[in-house]
């Protein structure tokens, strides 16, 4: 009918067509249970169904409390006109005692009939004259339909009489996620933990004929309509069929019943066996205001229910469909009927059931609509396109609804997102709309940019999510409990809190120190200890076991990979109390430390100098210029050709130096995206002590964390690492410091001092750092295994001081510390050292691992990497394992600054790891990201394309020579340094299930390869820059005598020739 209206006029709006056609169905309805039984062929199954409950709902109940049925119409001169035209037939019908209709809009009253704000007053025992319902939880157990109108519900509250919710109007505004879940939330309500839900609403259905039940609908069979009950999943409900009657007999009414050997309860959920005989004739609860209704007040002080809607799926959608756009089916449960002979008639007041006849109304529940409302949610009517984009999911699981935008006010930044997770809260969830919408022009930060803002949106705006009918009320609530718990947030932290991995990967044997009492390690009782090659940080969890022999491991030991779309899958953590001696960020301000932030009225802002330190690099082929931003306060910290002039070095003190208030090794923190979060200020940390901090930052972040910082000391790396990982902030950081020492070296030998006095040691440590702490142990013995311990939280400057006066300390060329977790078994602190990987907060020795480089070009995993060559160089690992580091969750910045998306800016299909590489010269889709990105990314989710033997397969791992690569978690990884007089594990008794050469330099020969055995199928996978050096590579080290190549086998990553791609070439072993 939409459809025909629509092209006999063709000016006409949807939305008038679609109302019109509505009313005249709740019209005909009306007129159809009033007598007329041939109008029910001019309505629809469902509005028959709403009309018919609607009338007869105050004759079940003693008191006349009946139920109300909402009518939603958006456009507010529709609904004038839907009010107007129903209230005409109601009067027509001499209807006007029995139910009233009432126009309701979020900015008007309400006005309702004398006859009916008498019955409410009865009702609520009120004795006040002049009163009249205020709001439309006031209108509980009144029979009406309330047209409700305005483009926005605004939350409102509704009684607990409401029994049908028709949103069969609402139209493409509410394809966003906030006008969607509003509009839901008109059906959603507050019920008790002390009433249990029912699974659906029993007794209810008032019709057994199956001619009332055939829709009208001449397309009805084109396909099967459903019905959905949220919450209920120890039932479903089956799928009934809904044929059409070709009966139109006048004789035949809605209202009569033949007797027939089924009954369809449209919306009931029928237990296997009826009622006993007895309760069919049992008299209804008392249904006085004191027992069936609740006051306002109480509804909105009960808990809310897990599900607590009924929603019921039609046909139309926002495009008018024919004749099918206003009919609505919801499954059926078909249950036997009982005998007429069994079944007794008595008054409708006393009797749940009656005897089927013609003419005469069939109540099958004579019970109060309010008291059911307690057990019973609402039906809900939706257009067919919002019901199955309720209920259809996604690859994760999600409802397709969760994809939509969350406001018509901000559009997507790419159609290239991550999905949103299930495990989302709703903090991670604002994040995430934060960090992949922007501001449309009606949005009130739409001119941030403009004002030379970073953020999109303003970071003391807040995006609120709440329940369904939380109200304007419960809103301010929310919004003061926030406010609340960001004050107590401010003393509180959320740490990464999770358990070393690999730990039943340890051997007994080779992991003893047996001087469990010593403060500092023994350099030669450390130097015989045996290098532990195992990852064990948590934060590794999906990275490549490394072998250091055959292993015999279960593929169950190793954690299943994460898929792509769980980046935001929440790790586990621990909110934790700041201590006086933690890390902060920007927002943290007080009298102690506001000298050393540079927020003094002695400091002015703009008080620091820009000075370029220049140093040659043989890794980069060319001469390096860093840049540094130095505040006049930490200009002692400098060395400088006169005031004011050339920078020539930054100072270093010496190794014999005895001070316990000045920190000796510089810290360097590289920072991206955190210019307000990450945590620069050591002040607390350091207790005060005189230390130097650097902050590491991209050149085109260098102005937003100066703004941010401005009495932090700035280490500017170059343009051309705008786009690079955390691996080329470590090497030039290593670089450069290796380089300074070489000049104070030279400058202080000029006063005397000998060069191996200079301090060669630096931190490198991550921006979230939060606190430190220590364990203290008691050992009975020595030697005894029966010990006692407890952790407590120190000062960095506790710990950096204690590490420091380690004996022989340069001889060591990394020391780290244990990643704190509240379940730290106390073997990991028993042993006071440990040989093996350290992470995030380090202190390198630049000296010793001067010919051992942090590759430039890594994103992930450089650390492990760096470990490996540290050590395969014959160099010390130590870890302090009664020192921990806590690490604070910050949901922004970081890894997460790098997105991969797609260079054709109209695309709109989304970007998988498995697209990040391509043939070459294909016609594939380039993407705009670093060659090497795409490459870490590929090999974490997709290495089993290139190394099937390898997957599962930990006895026989895959060889990486001078790298290690992480080709995810059920791959395991042997690594070996092709460097003169490394060290290197036994290989002789392994037989290798791939092999992985990349950027293989000479070192890397054919006879270096020919030492190792691998098995027949065995992959080859070697990457370089280009193909020629790819050509180059294999003829070098002769691949072809024991590897069979193919032309297919040749790849790429997917970028495009100016970004440089990497190339890859793939074999098999002969």
């Amino acid at each position: 009918m939409v459809t025909a209206l629509g092209k006999r006029f063709p000016r006409l709006h949807s939305a008038v067509i679609r109302t019109f056609v509505l009313v005249q169905h709740y019209a005909a309805a009306m007129m159809a249970v009033s007598g007329l039984p041939q109008m029910k062929n001019h309505t629809s199954v469902e509005t028959l169904e709403i009309t018919q409950n609607l009338l007869n709902s105050p004759k079940q109940c003693p008191c006349g409390h009946g139920l109300m049925v909402l009518l939603r119409v958006p456009c507010s001169p529709l609904a004038a006109v839907a009010y107007e035209r129903l209230a005409h037939v109601r009067a027509r019908l001499a209807l006007e005692e029995h139910f009233e209709i009432i126009l309701g809009h979020p900015s008007s009253g309400i006005t309702v009939g004398k006859h009916f704000v008498k019955q409410l007053k009865m009702w609520q025992k009120i004795e006040d004259a002049e009163w009249r319902p205020q709001t439309y939880l006031e209108l509980e157990g009144l029979p009406c339909i309330l047209i409700f109108s305005g483009m926005d519900p605004h939350g409102e509250s509704l009684p607990r009489s409401l029994r049908y919710c028709d949103l069969r109007l609402i139209n493409s505004s509410c394809l966003v996620r906030t006008a969607l879940e509003q509009e839901l939330g008109l059906a959603a309500y507050f019920v008790s933990n002390d009433i249990p839900l029912e699974k659906g609403p029993k007794n209810e259905a008032l019709e057994s004929d199956g001619e009332k039940l055939s829709s009208t609908d001449e397309d009805e069979e084109a396909g099967t309509e459903g019905c959905f009950e949220a919450g209920s999943t120890s039932e479903q409900r089956g799928p009934v069929k809904r044929e059409r009657s070709h009966s139109h007999d006048s004789a035949s009414s809605s209202l009569s019943s033949r007797a027939s050997g089924s009954v369809l309860y449209g919306e009931s959920l029928a237990q296997p066996s009826g009622p006993p005989q007895g309760e069919l004739t049992r008299s209804p609860p008392s249904c006085g205001p004191a027992e069936e209704g609740r006051a306002p007040g109480e509804i909105q002080r009960l808990r809310v229910s897990q599900g607590s809607t009924v929603i019921s799926r039609h046909s139309p959608g926002l495009v008018p469909q024919p004749d099918s756009s206003l009919r609505t089916g919801r499954r059926s449960l078909q249950v036997p009927a009982a005998p007429s002979s069994q079944l007794s008639s008595s008054s409708g007041s006393s009797s749940t059931c009656a005897v089927p006849t013609a003419n005469v109304l069939v109540l099958q529940a004579s019970q109060c609509s309010m008291a059911k409302a307690c057990r019973q949610p609402p039906i809900v009517f939706l257009p067919k396109l919002v019901y199955d984009m309720l209920l259809s999911t996604d690859s994760s699981g999600l409802p397709k609804s969760a994809s939509l935008l969350p406001s018509p006010s901000v559009m997507w930044t790419s159609s290239f997102r991550p999905l949103l997770s299930k495990m989302m809260t709703s903090t991670e969830q604002s994040l995430y709309y934060r960090q992949w919408t922007v501001p449309r022009p009606s949005h009130m930060d739409y001119g941030n940019r403009a004002e030379g803002r970073v953020d999109s949106f303003h970071p003391r705006r807040l995006l609120l999510s709440g329940p369904p009918q939380i109200g304007k009320t419960g809103a301010y609530l929310q919004f003061l409990s926030i406010l609340s718990r960001m004050l107590i947030r401010l003393t509180e932290v959320d740490v990464y809190d999770e358990e070393e991995i690999n730990t039943s990967f340890r051997e007994e044997s080779e992991w003893r120190y047996l001087q469990l009492a010593d403060p500092w390690p023994d350099l030669e009782l450390f130097q015989k200890m045996p290098f532990d090659y195992i990852i064990h940080d948590p934060k590794y969890e999906d990275a490549s076991l490394i072998c250091s022999h055959p292993q015999t491991i279960k593929s169950e030991d190793r954690g299943m990979s994460r898929k792509p779309e769980d980046l935001y899958v929440r790790r586990q953590t621990a909110r934790m109390r700041l201590s006086k001696y933690a890390a902060y960020n920007t927002y943290h301000h007080c009298e102690q430390c506001q000298q050393y932030m540079g927020f003094h009225p002695h400091y002015q802002l703009s008080e620091s100098t820009l000075h370029v330190f220049a140093f040659s690099c043989s890794m980069l082929g060319e001469e390096v210029q860093l840049h540094f931003i130095i505040p006049k306060s930490k200009e002692h910290h400098f060395v400088f050709s006169q005031p004011g002039g050339q920078l020539e070095s930054m100072r270093l003190p010496l190794v014999t130096d005895k001070s316990h208030e000045h920190i000796k090794s510089p810290t360097f923190t590289p920072t991206t995206g955190r210019h307000e979060h990450g945590l620069f200020n050591l002040y607390h940390a350091m207790d005060g002590a005189n230390h130097l901090h650097v902050l590491v930052v991209k050149e085109y972040e260098m102005a937003i964390y100066k703004k941010y910082w401005p009495n932090h000391i700035m280490l500017v790396l170059p343009s051309i690492f705008n786009s690079a990982g955390v691996g080329a902030a470590h090497f030039l950081i290593k670089e450069l410091c290796y380089h300074n020492l070489e000049l104070e070296r030279n400058r202080q030998e000029e006063l005397g001092v000998k060069p191996q006095d200079v301090w060669p040691f630096i931190v490198i440590a991550d921006d979230s750092c939060v606190m430190w702490n220590v364990a203290d142990v008691d050992c009975a013995g020595e030697r005894s295994r029966e010990f006692s311990w407890s952790e407590r939280n120190v000062s960095l400057k506790y710990i950096m001081l204690h590490i420091e006066a380690s004996p022989n300390i340069t001889h060591y060329a990394l020391l780290g510390m244990r990643k704190w977790a509240s379940k730290t078994r106390g073997r990991e602190v028993q042993e006071p050292f440990s040989r093996c990987h350290v992470h995030d907060f380090i202190i390198l020795n630049v000296d010793l691992t001067q010919n051992v480089q942090y590759n430039q070009n890594r994103f992930t995993c450089d650390d492990v990497d760096f470990n490996l060559r540290v050590h395969s160089a014959g160099l010390l690992l130590c870890r302090f394992n009664r020192f921990s580091v806590m690490k604070k969750q910050i949901a922004v910045g970081g890894h997460r600054s790098f997105h991969i998306t797609s260079k054709v800016s109209d695309s709109s299909v989304a970007i998988v790891p498995s697209q990040y590489i391509c043939a070459p010269d294909s016609k594939h889709t380039f993407l705009a990201a670093p060659a090497q990105l795409l490459l870490e990314k590929f090999l974490q989710y997709h290495s089993h394309r290139f190394f099937p033997l390898s997957l599962k397969n930990h006895s026989h791992p895959v060889l990486s020579v001078d790298c290690y690569l992480n080709l995810g978690p059920q791959i395991s990884v042997c690594y070996v340094s092709s460097r003169p007089h490394s060290l290197n594990i036994s290989c002789s008794d392994m037989v290798f299930s791939g092999l992985l050469l990349y950027l293989c330099d000479s070192f890397v020969g054919a006879s270096f390869l020919k030492k190792f055995h691998f098995l027949k199928g065995a992959t080859l996978c070697v990457i370089c820059q280009d193909r020629n050096s790819l050509r180059q590579t294999v003829v070098r080290l002769e691949l072809e005598d024991e590897w069979q190549f193919r032309l297919r086998d040749e790849f790429q990553t997917a970028n495009a020739k100016e970004d440089r791609p990497l190339f890859f070439l793939t074999a098999r072993h002969i």
